[in-house]
């Protein structure tokens, strides 16, 4: 991890945010090629929603909302962690990481000292809108970025004029106060979520539940991530939150463990329930099919960007012995690298600047380029090997000749000669989008 923090700075896809003020804890800043590999993450997860599908739409629900979604929900009254503090070395615990024979004895895991209490800490940031401070104008950044489909139900289902089955999908920003982020972007308290909300009728949930469960698992393996590295976690009866009739996790083995990648549940009718019960706006949906009335059920996929990111950083680094010293490579599937192709010239004379230009020119408009050249060529081949750009064009001096250039396969490091004319075509047959 420490390598991998490093080289996510070096190479400005992930920053330490307000760093020059010494920095804000667990919040962090995606620099020049982080924003395109975290751009990319979402494409492909909204075209696996949206374009894969018929039969899901999609949402930007605004962060803030009315307190009483809130309420609906159950943040208010039960989004709490219970937390000890020591009184001697003044650290904070939660309490359901704390060794229980310390909880009983009341002694601190850290320095032996005593514990307080547990108490219960709201993870929910408060602000307040409007100019008055008081109790009466406190809302919250959301937690979640499911809320905000819920209570559109309605509004997409007799826009769009669809029918059940069928999703909302929305990828936002979300804030926890978490008490205990780390591991570098795994838990932070400012994220983004894709979640995709899936609406069924009740008795078909177990049966898109297991659906969904495959295809989400699926798109990891798209992605290039490693399946020895991903397993499923199923949610025992101790585990389910009081809404879920079945839950499972995608799990990916991190270098601190195996930790939850994306959530697929089975909410049953709990939410929009609630927020019939708190709005009195009434959530049921009539089925022309079957001539009846129900709330439907929900089958919820909630994937952290974030997390997501990381463990394509993760999974896709490697330190490489090649000869005289240890390649440092980012193997990313090509599609979701953040640079698709770099153009070197050789040397900077005899008209290769030129050439190497207009074929930088040709397909910047379509993909992500880089043009260098600064350096030997071997050492532009290493950056690029460290920012996990899949495809290398040199121009050289054969290219003078006959006007074909070198193109370098950033995995196997083999080389093969493409006409000029021919790059950008080259490009598309080996990338998706």
């Amino acid at each position: 991890m420490d390598k991998l923090v490093s080289l996510a700075k070096r190479r400005g896809i992930i920053f330490q945010s307000s760093e020059i003020y010494g920095g804000i804890n667990a919040c962090w800043d995606y620099g020049p090629l982080g924003v395109e590999l975290k751009r990319n993450v979402k494409e492909a997860w909204w075209r696996a929603m949206t374009r894969d599908h018929n039969n899901i739409e999609g949402l930007d629900a605004a962060i803030l909302m009315h307190p009483n979604v809130w309420v609906a929900s159950g943040h208010v009254a039960g989004f709490a962690d219970p937390l000890v503090d020591c009184k001697s070395c003044k650290l904070r615990f939660r309490a359901d990481q704390v060794p229980e024979e310390n909880l009983r004895d009341h002694k601190c895991p850290n320095c032996g000292g005593e514990l307080t209490e547990p108490r219960l800490f709201n993870l929910m940031f408060k602000t307040f809108m409007g100019p008055v401070e008081d109790e009466a104008s406190i809302v919250y950044l959301r937690p979640e970025t499911a809320q905000g489909i819920y209570v559109n139900f309605l509004n997409v289902k007799d826009s769009s004029r669809r029918k059940i089955p069928f999703g909302i999908a929305q990828i936002g920003k979300a804030f926890r106060n978490e008490i205990t982020p780390g591991n570098f972007i795994f838990r932070t308290r400012e994220f983004e979520q894709m979640e995709m909300q899936f609406f069924v009728k009740p008795g078909t949930d177990q049966e898109w539940l297991e659906q969904w469960r495959e295809e989400r698992f699926n798109w990891y393996l798209k992605l290039g991530i490693r399946p020895e590295k991903l397993r499923f976690h199923q949610h025992g009866p101790k585990e389910l939150a009081h809404y879920a009739a079945a839950a499972y996790d995608i799990e990916y083995e991190f270098p601190f463990g195996w930790q939850e990648l994306e959530g697929i549940h089975d909410r049953t009718d709990f939410d929009l329930k609630r927020h019939t019960e708190h709005s009195g706006k009434d959530m049921s949906y009539f089925d022309e099919s079957s001539n009846e009335r129900y709330i439907p059920y929900i089958i919820e996929t909630s994937a952290g960007c974030d997390r997501t990111i990381l463990t394509l950083l993760v999974d896709a680094l490697r330190e490489e012995d090649a000869g005289k010293e240890i390649r440092t490579v980012l193997k990313f599937h090509p599609d979701i690298a953040p640079i698709k192709a770099a153009v070197f010239p050789l040397v900077n004379r005899d008209g290769m600047p030129e050439i190497a230009h207009k074929i930088y020119d040709i397909i910047r408009p379509y993909y992500k380029a880089f043009y260098d050249d600064s350096g030997s060529v071997g050492r532009r081949y290493r950056r690029q090997d460290e920012a996990g750009t899949p495809y290398c064009f040199t121009v050289d001096s054969q290219t003078l000749q006959d006007r074909t250039v070198t193109v370098r396969d950033r995995d196997t490091m083999q080389q093969e000669r493409v006409h000029v004319d021919q790059v950008l075509n080259f490009l598309r047959d080996h990338l998706a989008w």
